[in-house]
């Protein structure tokens, strides 16, 4: 059916399919009497896309049927100000890299490129309109609804930057430069949307209508994330890699509600099925070829045991490459793989070295590398109470040398003293020394944390127990290469390294999928998985 023979109720269900939430219908039906939407849709330019991102794209495609005219922002200046996920310096390689990506996205499921427009933040956000605006809002606008609208979007730590807070008023402006009558997101970005419903018009803004779709499960059965290596497979993974993610996939029989590989094909597969039909092959003795042609009866069929898990993995895997493949092709080009390395360099691709050069010699002063780290085991021999600040204790810690070091941890009322006392952690050591409080700290005790509501929940990494004082931490693939003497605070070398270190679904620590070792085996935490480490 064209976009012109399609009633107004045609296009809302197009435009509403499989989303969870729509905020603001009737404004959109409003519209829609008179013309057809406009909508935008963003992406801070951070980690590299992944899988997930077709579900996004699966929904552009349906508002594009919908006649919807579709503006795709490419949020180069909130990646910044999302706690330096995307460093300046490499931000406009990223954003080189997700236009690169997204477009490619598009074309493999045959979205006509020419009926979109795209648009990079920092094109108007620098505008003086803009940042009067900007500034307009930083006088209506209280630290609780700032905080409280970014909650489940920007990343949480102890002691928030002001950029973090500013992050949620400038994406509700966005609506106003871009002149949308609607923002599509993710249900993660309510708490935003809400915001913008209720600040934009103190502006003298209209309020817009909020699409949002539902949080697709990654591979592990949690979010899908670019930080978590097992919960998502990577736009340029090979055929062989997607198999393997595939197999460990949460696929547990009989579960509809949290399984990742059957979230895919609701929200994914079928919906960019031209034939609408999604086929299981399977072996005669085990009920030969099915097709389904909607998602109830593929759910039903796992619900019941059916459909097995092996086999469903299986179609999602044929289906899921012959969606990649285009993408992997794109990305072939010399040019294309020089931009993915400079864009996301590690210790083996960094831009300016060679092979061997670069992986095994000493970090270079722009290499932003782990193995620039100095991390060391230590073990805590005392522990008291900051004379001069409750939240922060104060520790005698040997960390190999002749004598111990004083760290300074705001671990008060987060980790009982006892649980301290004597116990083994890992210690960065080549931080400047910095007085805390009157007290000099000299290293930094590193520990997986995350943020719930208003509290807090904080666990020290722990090295194996056979390991002593002194002995070397380091990220598997990056074990070579000489740690700075000491870190300079202006290159910020750990702040951007530590944009990309979590402990991973097995509670074990890793920088871009590179597990934390020493050399007894992996380090890890007590039980927080898929969280920062800090």
């Amino acid at each position: 059916m064209e976009n012109g023979t399609l009633s107004l109720e045609d296009k809302v269900e197009l435009i509403s399919r499989n989303l969870q939430e729509i905020l603001g219908e009737d404004r959109m039906r409003d519209v829609l009497k008179e013309r057809n939407l406009k909508v935008y849709w963003g992406t801070a330019t951070t980690g590299k896309p992944h899988i997930a991102y077709f579900v996004p794209m699966s929904k552009i495609a349906d508002f594009l049927k919908a006649g919807c005219e579709v503006t795709i922002l490419f949020a180069d200046l909130h990646a910044y100000l999302d706690n330096m996920k995307a460093p300046w310096d490499l931000l406009q390689l990223r954003t080189k890299y997700y236009e690169a990506a997204i477009k490619a996205m598009l074309k493999s499921i045959g979205v006509p490129l020419d009926n979109l427009k795209f648009v990079k933040g920092t094109e108007y956000q620098l505008s003086k309109e803009y940042t009067l605006d900007v500034y307009k809002l930083t006088s209506l606008v209280t630290e609780h609804d700032a905080k409280k609208a970014g909650a489940e979007v920007v990343k949480q730590v102890e002691h928030p930057l002001l950029s973090g807070l500013l992050y949620p008023g400038l994406q509700g402006l966005d609506e106003e430069y871009l002149g949308v009558d609607a923002q599509f997101g993710g249900v993660d970005q309510r708490k935003i949307f809400t915001f913008t419903e209720k600040y934009l018009p103190q502006l003298g803004y209209k309020k817009r209508t909020h699409l949002m779709n539902p949080m697709v499960p990654g591979l592990t059965g949690g979010k899908m994330s670019s930080s978590e290596e097992d919960s998502k497979i990577d736009l340029l993974d090979s055929a062989a890699q997607v198999k393997k993610k595939l197999k460990k996939a949460f696929c547990e029989p009989r579960n509809v509600t949290d399984n990742g590989v059957l979230a895919f094909v609701k929200h994914v597969l079928l919906p960019l099925s031209h034939s609408n039909e999604f086929t299981i092959e399977r072996k005669p003795e085990f009920g030969g070829n099915v097709t389904f042609t909607n998602y109830e009866d593929i759910e039903a069929a796992f619900a019941s045991e059916e459909l097995h898990p092996g086999d469903l993995k299986l179609a999602v895997e044929k289906y899921l490459n012959k969606l990649m493949d285009p993408i992997r092709k794109e990305f072939e080009s010399p040019e294309m793989k020089a931009l993915v390395s400079k864009a996301y360099p590690t210790g083996k691709n960094t831009p300016g070295k060679k092979g061997a050069a670069a992986a095994n010699g000493p970090s270079g002063d722009d290499e932003v590398v782990p193995s620039r780290l100095d991390m060391r085991v230590g073990k805590i021999l005392s522990v008291d109470k900051h004379p001069d600040a409750e939240s922060l204790y104060v520790q005698t810690v040997d960390v190999g040398e002749d004598k111990p070091r004083t760290v300074v941890s705001g671990l008060a009322g987060l980790v009982p003293m006892e649980e301290l006392q004597g116990r083994l952690g890992v210690f960065l050591c080549n931080l400047k020394p910095v007085k805390m409080r009157g007290v000099e700290s000299q290293a930094m005790l590193m520990c997986a944390s995350k943020t719930v509501g208003d509290s807090k929940v904080v666990e020290p990494l722990d090295p194996s127990s056979n390991d002593v004082p002194g002995n070397r931490v380091f990220f598997e693939e990056h074990k070579s290469g000489k740690p700075d003497e000491e870190l300079k605070p202006k290159k910020k070398i750990w702040e951007k390294l530590q944009a990309d270190m979590r402990v991973n679904q097995e509670c074990i620590g890793e920088w871009q999928s590179s597990l934390l070792m020493t050399e007894l085996g992996p380090v890890k935490c007590k039980s927080l998985k898929g969280v920062p480490i800090k």
